[in-house]
This record gives structure tokens, sequence and C-alpha cells, in this order.
């Protein structure tokens, strides 16, 4: 054997040993090599069973909050720059549809001072365009830019803490991504393994956003028991809010509390589920940040013996006396148990989310189906491989031991790049592999068919060999190269099950130039190196 050989065949044992490595690793027993195949080779949605769900994000509600923020600032800068008005208020969209005509109505400026007015619109809110209604009444639309590029990143930053709640949960390979178009507001979340959707969608649709507000007064059995006590009509800067009921006899009640929090969500720095060791039940702790625990320690110490409701989401979760001061940690306390004490955690440290979601559709994957799913694609697989092989040996002779051996090799080397990148095996998946082989079969046929040309032609077998691969190398490259772009542009393009098939082809493809021609070429020449003369080939 030639130096050049030799150098050859050890490239090619090590890259078969590499592959073998990162299929199965070093198993020490059947169970073992089984379980670590599981392990690197990760299933989709599709083989492993599991949930499909397509959320829309509620931007509307993250609309009317930017509107919210800018109606309190407008009313200090107003009062700031003293310039008079009588009330400022916003309309109410509650659909999609309707979040484009946010508006705001400020009314009672008087007409000496519209030019003030435009000029602190201009400096202090420039998301807004402002238009006068009459001569002290002023309307401000949000600009279209502005209320596109709002939307946009209130899909982004919900993508994301749903991202961090599902990882939270300790999930194998999610998929979590925007789905439709730009202006669907949807995101395609897939989740293998989990037959049963209902904790994880709970947690995506809580939006856990956490405020500490002043209480002004309550508990009142209604909001219609608390307007009396205000002169039917509300503090400025409050707001009524109902009680989180906890248990089936807990009794409705409602708190009107300060709309400005004294901290928020935003503050915290972690949380986790603790349990009180005299009752034995659930609590969620928290810690704040530097700057929130000071200010938070602030305003305590100054409202010793007043209460401070809790709210999270829009709820009173408790309304608690402050009996000192408290600087940097809290707690939520009268949770059901530890699930919901530490689900709670798990999304307050995933953040708040800025907008509402709705489930537009859910769809969950049976193990049993996904195992049906691996077996009818094993089945058709192997079924194609023994054609395959059959066909080759028959019609190629010896020669076709040669393309079998590149072609278990491919496959091989196909599932290692699938274990080393940790990527998802899905049916369409499958089929890409099944198409390698075909592919890889067409190879073999070319460089065959090529070299049994040159034996007519009258050149020796080691000319014709070598003239076989040589001819053939081109046109495997420009047919491989042509295909590999094509699945760029499905993985480009399509949606994610199309891009499993693309992956899948492009490595196959990748691997198949290297086995069918450096791989079968070693093959040859090792097979003729053993011959002192060669005179014919089984071909």
């Amino acid at each position: 054997m030639s130096r050049s050989l030799l150098y050859k065949t050890i490239l090619i044992v090590v890259v078969v040993l590499g592959c073998i490595y990162g299929v199965i690793e070093v198993p020490r027993s059947r169970a073992e090599l089984l379980a670590n195949l599981q392990r690197r080779i990760h299933l989709g949605l599709d083989l492993k069973g599991g949930s499909h769900l397509v959320l829309q994000v509620q931007v509307q509600d993250a609309v009317r909050a930017s509107a919210d923020s800018a109606v309190e600032q407008l009313k200090t800068d107003l009062n700031r720059r003293n310039i008079p008005y009588t009330t400022i208020d916003r309309n109410d969209p509650q659909t999609i549809e309707q979040a484009d005509s946010i508006a705001l109505r400020v009314q009672g400026v008087p007409a000496e001072r519209s030019s003030d007015f435009k000029g602190l619109i201009s400096d202090r809110l420039q998301d807004w365009i402002f238009a006068p209604v009459d001569s002290t009444t002023w309307k401000l639309t949000m600009k279209p830019s502005a209320l596109h590029q709002l939307e946009l990143d209130t899909v982004q930053q919900s993508l994301r803490t749903i991202e961090n709640r599902i990882n939270g949960l300790g999930l194998t390979e999610p998929t979590i991504q925007p789905y439709g178009g730009s202006d669907d507001f949807r995101i395609l979340v897939q989740l293998p393994g989990v037959d049963d959707p209902a904790r994880v969608k709970e947690m995506m649709q809580t939006t856990a956003l956490l405020e500490y507000k002043a209480v002004k007064g309550g508990p009142f059995p209604s909001t219609d028991a608390a307007l009396p006590n205000y002169g039917g009509v509300l503090p400025e800067n409050t707001e009524i809010l109902k009680s989180a009921e906890r248990g089936s006899n807990a009794a409705e009640s409602w708190y009107v509390v300060d709309r400005v929090p004294v901290i928020t969500g935003r503050d915290l720095r972690n949380a986790r589920p603790a349990q009180d060791p005299n009752t034995r039940g659930w609590d969620t702790e928290f810690s704040l940040s530097v700057d929130a625990g000071q200010k938070f320690g602030r305003y305590t110490e100054a409202n010793v013996g007043n209460r401070l409701g809790i709210v999270l989401d829009h709820r009173v979760v408790s309304a608690p006396v402050i009996k000192g001061r408290i600087e940097d940690h809290g707690e939520i306390e009268g949770m059901r148990n530890q699930q919901e004490a530490s689900d709670l955690a798990l999304v307050l440290n995933a953040g708040s989310l800025p907008a509402g979601i709705q489930v537009l559709e859910e769809r969950t994957v049976g193990p049993s189906l996904g195992a049906d799913s691996i077996r009818e694609g094993i089945i058709s697989g192997l079924a194609g491989l023994v054609a395959v092989v059959i066909f080759m040996l028959v019609y190629y002779k010896m020669a076709g031991v040669n393309a079998v051996t590149a072609l278990l090799l491919n496959v091989v080397i196909l599932l290692a790049a699938l274990a080393y990148f940790g990527a998802t095996l899905t049916l369409p998946g499958i089929a890409g592999v099944i198409l390698t082989v075909g592919m890889a079969v067409d190879s073999n046929v070319l460089i065959f068919e090529r070299i049994r040309e040159e034996l007519r032609g009258g050149k020796t077998v080691v000319a014709a060999v070598d003239a076989g691969f040589s001819k053939a190398f081109l046109t495997i490259i420009d047919t491989h190269v042509t295909t590999i772009v094509s699945s760029a542009f499905l993985f480009l393009f399509g949606t994610a099950t199309v891009r499993g098939f693309a992956v899948t082809l492009s490595i196959g493809l990748v691997a198949n130039v290297f086995t069918a021609v450096f791989v079968s070429r070693v093959i040859f020449d090792y097979h003729l190196s053993q011959q002192h003369q060669v005179k014919e080939l089984s071909i």
C-alpha cells in the first residue's frame, strides 16, 4: 500500500470513528447505547409527540399602555409648564384592527397658550401628531411609523419572554419563532414531548405584571359600594381593582389604589418559591435591585401603618399593612401549592409580557402517533435501502459492494452531523435522508457507467477507473451544488417543517461528495493495489 493510500485510509477511519462517537458516544451496555442514541438524536414534534400552539400577541394592549404613559407624561409636563387644561383622555381600542385608531384628547387648553402646547408636544411627545379639534381641544394620534415599531417590538419582547419561560421549564428542543406575516403578530410554539399543554399554555398567557400600589380604600364588596365613599367619582390618579380570589369560598372584593405603582416587576432581581415554616403554606419570595430597594425602603418607612397592595396582572393578591421599613425583598403569600409558587417565580424571573396572548390554534400530537411515524419512516427507508443494495449488487457485481459501503457511511455521517449540530430530526427530515440515499446511488451510477465506457473504449482498468472518477466529478459537483442552492432557499423561506427537509438533504449531499468521490475511490485504489497485474474489473 502506498503512503498516499495509507493516509487516505487513516482519514476515513478517523471520520468513521468520529461519526460513530457523535451518534452513540461510548456505550457500556445495550441500554446505554439506546439511551445515548435517543439523547444525541433530537426528534421533532411529529416524531416524538408534543404540542403545537399558534399564539397571537394582542398588540392593542401595548398600544393602550403606551397611550396611558403618554397621558401621564403629558399631565406632568402641562403642570410643570403651568399650561391649564380640564381633561385628558384616550379612546379604548379592543382589537388588533382597532389599535391603529389610538388617540388622545386634551380639552380646556386656553387658545392663547396653544403655541406653548404645540411646542411641548413637539419636544416631549415626538411619536405623536397633534391637530386642533376646536380652539381649546386637541387630538393626538400616534405616528404610523412609531405605531408599527411599537407593535413589532411588542411581538419580539413577547417572543423572548415566552422563550425564557419555556426554557425555565427545562423542555428540550422547543421551537419558538414568529409565524405568518409581519402584520399577523403571531408566534409559533412547538413543544416536543409535551402532550398536556395546559400548564405551559397558562404560563405563556400569564402577563405576570407585578406592581406594588398604595391602597386608598377597601376592601369593598363591589364597585358600586366603593364609589359613594368618594362622592361617586374616584380621586384623581387612582383606580379600582378586583382582588384575586383564592379558593372556592373566597368572596369577591375591590380596592381603590394609586394608578402609579411604587415599584414594579421590572425592579425585581430574582424570585423563588418558599415555604412558610409556621403555616406550611407556599409563598413566592423576591428580591429587588439596589435602586428599587432604596426607593421601596423610603416609601415603606414613610407609610408605616398604611396598607400596600400587591397587584399581579391587575388583580390585588393581598393588601398587607406596612409594619416597618422594607428594602430589598418582599413576598407574595397565599399560593395554593408548591407548583403555583414555582410557576409564579418562573414567570416573574422571565419578565412580564408587554401584551396579552391569545391561543389561535392548539394541536396535540400523541407519542403513539409519533412512534408510528418513526416506525413507518424507518420501514420505508429500510425498504428503499434494501432495494438499492440488491440492485447495485446484481447490476454492478463486486463494484456494488463499494457503492453500498459508501452509501452506509453516508447515512452514518448524516446522523452524526445532526447529533453534533443539535439539529432536530422530523418526518420531512427522514424524507430528506431517503432522498439523500437516492442521490448517493445516482453519484455511484454516474461513476460506474463512466468507468464502463472507458473500459469499452479499450483503456486499461487503472486508466478507466481514473478517467471515470475524473470525468464524473464535475457532473456530481454540478448536480449537488444546484440541489444545495435549492435547499438553501427552502430553509430561508420555508416553514419549520420544510426546513427539516432542507437541512437533512443539504448535510446528506455534502456527505455524499465525500463518500461517493473520495471513499469510493480509495476502495477502488485499495482493491487494485492488491493485484500485481489488473486485467479485469467486476463492474
